[in-house]
């Protein structure tokens, strides 16, 4: 039997809908059609009673029927749905009996007797009282019609079993409760109808078997004894089916809830806020068939309101949540000991009646949702915090443009795709007197200037523009999807153009002057080729008094001077010109050396020591590269070698190129080399570039693999700078990250690089990667590092690069009495949990730890 929903006016109810409307009117129209077809049966019924000359049946017999089915009516077994409840009562076997002894009219006319009376004796609602007495009577004209249709003749005396006719009877009778019942389901709980007829058919159909298998027993008992006093044990029958089918019933359904709190806190387990508090409500309403389901949050000031389909309200709180029987709260509260976040509140037909199971899920359910919420808004703020280190990391604090990282990153884009974007040039600009403002007005007046030219650079710039800050008064804009290489010039004078304007500073007129540099994007060489040339042209036009000025590869001249060093490679091989000198690198905490990083010098008979970046560049061009990258490795790991003779067993970083990676046979040189050397493969780290581009990747992966599970150790390399996304290190999996000098010079003073720094450190903690910072020149830097979580550094703070015996000769100095370190610890002895020590055979000197994996 179907209870409809029926508002109350004494309760406090959800806030009523259009919706809500729409479904009573469609309710009292379905139930409406049930009563006039139930009364016109009533009325068809009472015309044959009195119309009939038979004889009256025993009144004893009708009175024992109308209790008898007025007991029957009220054995159900129920099942709750968010807008009332289903159930399936034990009347159909007191109208089968009925049928069996009395005329199928004065059945009907008992039925509604026996329904309607009791109804005025409990709380419910006109609109309850009316379909159950319809349906009901319904049910005792389909099985009566069934008896009439048959021919058959009631006998009290002597009652005869049809088994076929009973089995009709109660199935056109389940039939008839199906068509009646389910559309009023549909309705009242906002499902299809046939959802209605397979949950109202698995209850009914239990039911429908017990009661023919009692009939039968019942009307054979009658059959052969003709004692109708044997009916009295009718009722104990009942009973007996009626707690097993109950406990049944209890059971599947307990089962059932069990599965959809599991399945419901399984989708509690999202990041989203709204979708944890949309899918808690709409889940909440099904969980404990309530009509509605309310969350409030007085921190966010936000209440979501929603039924088991759809969420009716995401808004502000409104009003209290108010105190009623239909109505049961809950705050959402965890185990931690912290304030209630909120409540929840679930909205019922009736008055709320919740087994002690039942109000345990609620507890379960709501603990569940307390902790889903607080992990929600923890990740949004973890996403804010990202977010925002993130754009620190990008932008420039002063003026809110891009920095160099960004457009370094986004050049990259633009060189990996080709031409995809059209040609693209870099404009370099620097301001001209900008020294002056700064030191005659004060550095307030220099950031207001600076501001005002990255307001009208960014202005002036077409959407298809990048416009960033590089530091000091240099500005660099990026001038993408150009139709001719000679547009780049019309474009960038118009962006010098714009800074022509006065700026008014404490009350003088500034007039801002600038110089740029125009570089179109070259065929190689990426972004750092790109600036440098830029860079030439910029200081080309300063000389030459003019605006702009494009570059000319004629008059590079330390182009020039790369052709010229490149034809001296080979001699500077074979006569073994290039040496390497080592930097340690330092526990930040306790001031031990824990590796050194090997860096090629070329002794050049006529320019001196040249470095890297004077050299490098040609050497990978030429093809001297894999000689001179054997040469390195080879003192590298003599050195290596000499320093674990003596007691000193630390690994040596050694810088490899891109281009050596792409050659298939370095990895076999370079495990050839550990083996010659006698050298664990753990005792090599490489530093790779963060120039990698997402191209070379699957080339050198190869290569990597192999020297990686070999044993070699890789390190990335000033970290932070490089055009490679995050997702190289998914592809890469290195050791080490190495932080770019440039970020430690500004720690103390620049918010953006220690935003860097700290990302990095997090980053790396996540990865269970070690951290390197490169450039530490001071103590205070030392300290910000450490404290920043990042473990180890080099730089002119502890020693400068140095020969191998140079090195070694520090070593066994140490610095207070200890052998192997550069600097006094940061905290006293013992309050550094201190790594692992390794003992090199045969040496009594403790070796210094090493860097972790």
């Amino acid at each position: 039997m179907v209870y409809p929903l029926a508002a109350r006016k004494s309760r406090v109810t959800p806030q009523r809908t259009s919706s809500d409307d729409v479904t009573e009117r469609r309710l009292w129209l379905l139930i409406g059609l049930v009563v006039v077809v139930a009364s016109t049966v009533v009325a068809g019924s009472v015309m044959y009673v009195l119309g009939a000359k038979q004889v009256m049946p025993s009144p004893a017999l009708l009175i024992g029927f109308v209790l008898f089915m007025a007991f029957a009516s009220r054995m159900m077994v129920w099942i709750r749905l968010p807008s009332g409840k289903i159930t399936s009562g034990w009347s159909e076997l007191a109208i089968i009996i009925g049928l069996v002894l009395l005329p199928p009219p004065w059945i009907v006319l008992g039925t509604v007797l026996a329904v309607t009376v009791p109804k005025f004796f409990v709380s419910t609602t006109t609109q309850r009282i009316l379909f159950a007495v319809g349906k009901e009577t319904l049910l005792a004209a389909a099985g009566g019609v069934v008896f009439l249709f048959s021919g058959y003749q009631p006998n009290p005396d002597r009652p005869s079993v049809h088994i076929g006719l009973i089995a009709a009877a109660l199935g056109t009778m389940l039939v008839v409760d199906e068509l009646i019942a389910s559309p009023v389901l549909a309705v009242a709980t906002h499902r299809s109808v046939w959802q209605m007829l397979v949950l109202n058919f698995r209850l009914s159909i239990v039911t429908v078997i017990s009661h023919f298998v009692l009939a039968i027993l019942v009307v054979s008992i009658l059959s052969s004894s003709g004692d109708l006093r044997l009916l009295w044990v009718v009722p104990p029958m009942m009973l007996c089916i009626y707690f097993w089918q109950t406990g049944h019933e209890r059971g599947r359904q307990e089962r059932e809830s069990w599965q959809r709190l599991a399945d419901t806190t399984d989708e509690l387990n999202v990041v989203n806020l709204d979708e944890v508090l949309h899918s808690a409500v709409m889940r909440a309403s099904q969980l404990f068939a309530a009509v509605q389901a309310e969350i409030r949050l007085p921190a966010d000031s936000r209440s979501v309101q929603g039924s088991s389909n759809k969420i009716s309200r995401d808004g502000s709180i409104d009003g209290e949540v108010g105190s009623a029987d239909n109505i049961l709260t809950t705050e959402l509260s965890g185990h931690d000991g912290n304030e209630p976040i909120g409540s929840l509140s679930i909205y019922f037909d009736g008055p709320a009646r919740l087994t002690e199971s039942e109000m345990f899920k609620m507890k379960a359910f709501s603990s569940a949702l307390y902790t889903a919420i607080r992990n929600a808004k923890a990740y949004a703020e973890l996403a804010r915090i990202a977010d925002a280190n993130a754009h620190a990391a990008t932008h420039d604090p002063l003026t809110g443009l891009p920095n160099r990282r960004q457009l370094y990153e986004h050049a990259d884009r633009l060189f990996r795709s080709g031409h995809d974007e059209g040609l693209f040039a870099l404009l370099l600009i620097d301001l001209n007197h900008f020294k002056e403002v700064n030191d005659t007005l004060g550095h307030g007046a220099g950031d207001k200037v600076l501001q005002t030219v990255a307001a009208h650079l960014r202005d002036a710039a077409t959407p298809s523009d990048l416009v960033a800050r590089l530091g000091g008064d240099e500005f660099a804009v990026l001038l993408g999807d150009l139709p001719t290489p000679a547009l780049a010039t019309h474009r960038a004078e118009a962006l010098l153009s714009a800074l022509e304007i006065g700026v008014e500073v404490e009350g003088m007129q500034i007039v801002v002057e600038a110089a740029g540099g125009i570089a179109l994007a070259p065929g190689s060489g990426g972004i750092d080729e790109l600036m440098r040339r830029a860079d030439v042209a910029m200081y080309q036009a300063k000389r030459a008094g003019e605006q702009t000025m494009t570059y000319v590869h004629s008059r590079d001249t330390a182009d020039v001077g790369r052709l010229m060093l490149g034809g001296e490679l080979r001699r500077a091989v074979s006569e073994q010109e290039f040496v390497v000198d080592f930097q340690p690198i330092v526990d930040l905490g306790t001031g031990e050396v824990i590796s050194a990083e090997a860096l090629a010098r070329w002794h050049h008979p006529e320019h001196g020591p040249l470095t890297p970046i004077q050299f490098l560049e040609t050497v990978e061009r030429s093809g001297q590269l894999p000689a001179f990258a054997d040469a390195v490795l080879n003192q590298a790991l003599t050195a290596a070698g000499v320093w674990r003779e003596a007691g000193f067993d630390m690994p040596i970083a050694v810088n490899v190129s891109p281009r050596s990676l792409l050659d298939p046979t370095f990895p076999r040189t370079v495990l050839g080399r550990l083996e010659h050397y006698n050298l664990p493969a753990g005792r090599l780290v490489l530093e790779l570039t963060e120039t990698l581009t997402i191209s070379q990747l699957d080339v050198v992966g190869r290569a990597l693999a192999e020297l990686r599970e070999a044993g070699v150790r890789l390190a990335l390399d000033d970290f932070g700078t490089g055009l490679t996304p995050l997702s190289v290190l998914s592809r890469i999996p290195v050791h080490q990250l190495k932080i770019d000098r440039e970020f430690v010079t500004a720690i103390e003073t620049s918010s953006e690089a220690a935003a860097v720094i700290r990302s990095t450190v997090d980053l790396a903690r996540n990865l269970h990667l070690t951290v390197i910072a490169e450039g530490v020149e001071s103590e205070p830097q030392r300290h910000a590092l450490w404290e920043s979580g990042c473990v180890a550094g080099q730089g002119h703070l502890f020693a400068r690069a140095m020969s191998s015996p140079r090195l070694l000769a520090t070593l066994q100095r140490g610095t207070g009495g200890r052998p192997g370190t550069l600097a006094a610890a940061l905290h006293d002895e013992g309050s550094v949990v201190r790594m692992p020590r390794r003992r090199s055979p045969g040496s009594g000197r403790k070796p210094l730890p090493h860097l972790p994996a």
